[in-house]
């Protein structure tokens, strides 16, 4: 730990913006984490239960479902079956507007990540550049291409580097894993859209019969 302290000193003025950047991209990797941890459901059973309710006590039941559910993927479902009564097309439009407001919430702060990400190991070369040049201005004072002088200097400008692509490295980890996330809830929301879809199209089938 008091190496750690030693060289976050030792880098310089570079080393602040660098753990700020880490300090902002790791509060919203846990928010985001919160979020699509939150979102996340068990769709196959979710789907089920509604798609039963839907043949056997009708769309109001259904409804009741998906507000005893919360996430995304009941909540484009929850839309979709607001607007049965005006017709199939209105449920599909319903469900891709709501999809598209699920989708923009999920990669919300998302950019965010990706800009600390992104200015991390930038801080850290410009921090590295500056100290290289502190570096040689130190060897153009003592007048000589002293061992200590150039290792000291070299290895004191690559301190800020090494931190910003650790701390780069760890941000992208979390931002890969929330795009994964992301992608398998939008894969859901699609294969329950379809699926809600046939079932209000099989309810309508029966009602048209009788």
């Amino acid at each position: 730990m008091n190496s750690l302290a030693s060289m976050y000193i030792d880098g310089g003025d570079f080393m602040h913006p660098i753990l700020i950047a880490f300090i902002v991209g790791l509060v919203l990797s846990v928010e985001r984490f919160y979020t699509l941890r939150k979102s996340k459901l068990n769709t196959r059973r979710f789907i089920q239960q509604v798609t039963e309710e839907i043949e056997s006590n009708g769309v109001e039941a259904a409804k009741r479902v998906c507000e005893s559910n919360p996430g995304s993927v009941s909540s484009i479902i929850h839309a979709g079956l607001q607007r049965f009564e005006e017709g199939l097309d209105a449920v599909e439009k319903a469900i891709a507007t709501f999809g598209s407001i699920e989708t923009g919430f999920l990669e919300k702060r998302l950019v965010w990540i990706s800009l600390c990400i992104a200015l991390a190991p930038m801080l850290g070369f410009t921090g590295t550049v500056q100290g290289m040049i502190e570096a040689f201005e130190a060897i153009k004072e003592a007048n000589q291409i002293s061992p200590a002088i150039v290792a000291g200097g070299i290895a004191k400008a690559l301190i800020t580097t090494l931190f910003g692509l650790v701390v780069a490295m760890i941000l992208q980890v979390c931002y890969n894993y929330f795009i994964s996330r992301i992608d398998d809830i939008v894969s859901d929301m699609e294969e329950s859209s379809v699926q809600l879809v046939d079932s209000l199209y099989s309810l309508k089938q029966k009602s048209s019969k009788k």
